[in-house]
């Protein structure tokens, strides 16, 4: 038996992947959402400059509330990683992971960026309620406290620094990076930044398991308010991209029609992390809402 041809087939359903689904589902068009969920919304714990959400919110709750939205919409949900895409005539054919095929006549890529968190004792239970990511997102979260930057190399020196502008009081731990320049380094001194080059053995947590410093390998522990991570080295989700010959920048994310969110190529957009710009969810919801509405003309124009 032939699996269905569904209109729009999202691949990811994170943020912007969800926003699209909604928005789709009230055009009341046959969509189905293919997600992993391995994305970054289910790390993150806490959002903190959103809309309507003064007390922050989990990315559990976000994708939770979405899902439940898009499914009275009637938009179908399956859990599978899509490792292939083609396109067969007027068709995509992609496969997944677990052994399914699943046809659409238009691709919405929101598969977003995947973070380099090393395995470090405790620290993904405390990303977005007491170690943070985007300075963007929860700088203000540490403004004039003690922070620990626990990095790599020079994205974890400019993280510190870019920090700067909350608080002063900043130590940077090197885990597993390259040292720094000579320059660099005189420049942390000057901000009267701390450097440590050496593997954290664990995040230590308070009463409330929340973030409060580090034990590092040596078995020496500092204490801290707050932590940031900046280990570099993200990866962004566009395998799918390149396969279909959508065009990638050097830095492998996808530009789109600022209007329609649409790729170079025909019938695929694009929207959320893996597109060009600040990396933020109110411009993840953006870009699934702007994408949708393109895709639902695509639509209308095809029944013409």
């Amino acid at each position: 038996m032939n699996p269905p041809i569904y209109e729009c087939i999202i691949i990811g359903g994170g943020i912007a992947g969800l926003q699209a689904a909604i928005q789709l589902g009230r055009y009341r068009h046959h969509v189905l959402v293919v997600d992993s969920n391995n994305g970054r919304s289910n790390l993150c714990r806490a959002y903190h400059n959103l809309l309507g959400w003064p007390d922050g919110v989990s990315g559990e709750t976000l994708r939770a509330l979405g899902r439940k939205h898009a499914t009275r919409l009637n938009i179908h949900f399956v859990e599978d990683e899509i490792i292939d895409a083609q396109k067969k005539g007027d068709v995509f054919l992609l496969q997944g992971k677990r052994g399914c095929n699943y046809l659409g006549e238009r691709i919405l890529l929101a598969t977003g960026v995947k973070d380099r968190v090393p395995p470090i004792t405790n620290l993904i239970p405390c990303l977005g309620t007491s170690v943070y990511v985007c300075p963007d997102c929860d700088g203000y979260e540490v403004a004039n406290k003690k922070v620990i930057v626990l990095g790599a190399g020079t994205t974890g020196a400019n993280m510190a620094i870019t920090l700067l502008y909350w608080t002063k009081d900043i130590i940077y731990i090197n885990h597993d990076g390259e040292d720094l320049s000579i320059n660099l380094k005189s420049e942390l001194m000057q901000q009267k930044i701390q450097y440590i080059r050496e593997p954290i053995e664990e995040v230590l947590l308070d009463k409330e398991g929340q973030f409060c410093g580090v034990r590092l390998q040596s078995g020496m522990e500092l204490s801290a308010e707050r932590g940031f991570i900046a280990f570099g080295n993200n990866k962004v989700n566009t395998e799918l991209a390149k396969r279909l010959g959508v065009e990638r920048l050097e830095n492998k994310h996808i530009p789109t029609d600022p209007r329609t969110k649409q790729t170079n190529m025909e019938n695929v957009w694009a929207a959320g992390d893996i597109g060009v710009h600040s990396e933020q969810v109110s411009i993840a919801m953006a870009e699934g809402v702007q994408a949708a509405i393109w895709i639902h003309k695509s639509i209308l124009n095809s029944k013409k």
